[in-house]
C-alpha cells in the first residue's frame, strides 16, 4: 500500500508521482542497442580479464601526472577527473591518491573508514560544482561479477540524465 502525503499546497499526488517513477516502463532515449551490448560486453571482458593486484595501475599513473587527465578537483587525499569513457553527460572517477591496499570495497578494513568517508563527501562537492542539482548516482564496481577493471578502489559519480532502475 502507498502512502500519500500532502504537500504544503494540498497536492497529495506528488509523493505518488515520485514513487511510481521508479516503476516507470518509458525510458528516455538512449543508444543504439548494438553499441550499448557492444560498450557493455567490453567493459565485461575488461572486468573478467583485469587480475585484482595491489601493483601499480593506471590510477596510478594519472595521480602521478604520467597520463594526462581531465581534472575536476584534486586535494591531498583524493583526485577527481572525467571518465574517458563516459556513461552519462557527467560521469566523473574519484580516487584516493594512496591505495593503501584498498583495491576494492571487499578489501576495506576499519582503517580505511576515513578515505571511504572522503570518496563519498567529495562525490558530493564534485556534484555540486558540476551543477547536478536534480540528483546523482554512486556507483562502486567489486570484483569481476561488479566488473571492476581497475584495482584501485574508485567512485563513479554519474549524472545530467535521469538514471534507470534496476542499474544492470
Amino acid at each position: 500500500m502507498i502512502k500519500r502525503s500532502s504537500n504544503s499546497n494540498g497536492n497529495s499526488s506528488s509523493r505518488l508521482a515520485v514513487i511510481s517513477s521508479h516503476f516507470s516502463t518509458v525510458s528516455p532515449p538512449q543508444k543504439s542497442p548494438i553499441l550499448t551490448s557492444m560498450a557493455a560486453s567490453s567493459e565485461k571482458e575488461a572486468a573478467l580479464a583485469a587480475l585484482p593486484s595491489d601493483s601499480p595501475t593506471i590510477f596510478d599513473k594519472i595521480i602521478n601526472k604520467e597520463i594526462p587527465s581531465k581534472v575536476v578537483f584534486e586535494d591531498d587525499k583524493v583526485l577527481a577527473f572525467r571518465d574517458i569513457s563516459p556513461q552519462a553527460p557527467t560521469h566523473i572517477l574519484i580516487i584516493p591518491k594512496v591505495k593503501d591496499g584498498l583495491t576494492g570495497l571487499s578489501q576495506a578494513e576499519e582503517r580505511h573508514c576515513d578515505i571511504l568517508g572522503r570518496l563519498l563527501y567529495t562525490a558530493k562537492l564534485v556534484a555540486k560544482q558540476e551543477g547536478l542539482d536534480d540528483g546523482f548516482r554512486i556507483v562502486i564496481n567489486d570484483g569481476p561479477n561488479g566488473c571492476q577493471s581497475v584495482y584501485h578502489i574508485h567512485v563513479h559519480l554519474l549524472g545530467g540524465r535521469q538514471m534507470n532502475w534496476p542499474p544492470g
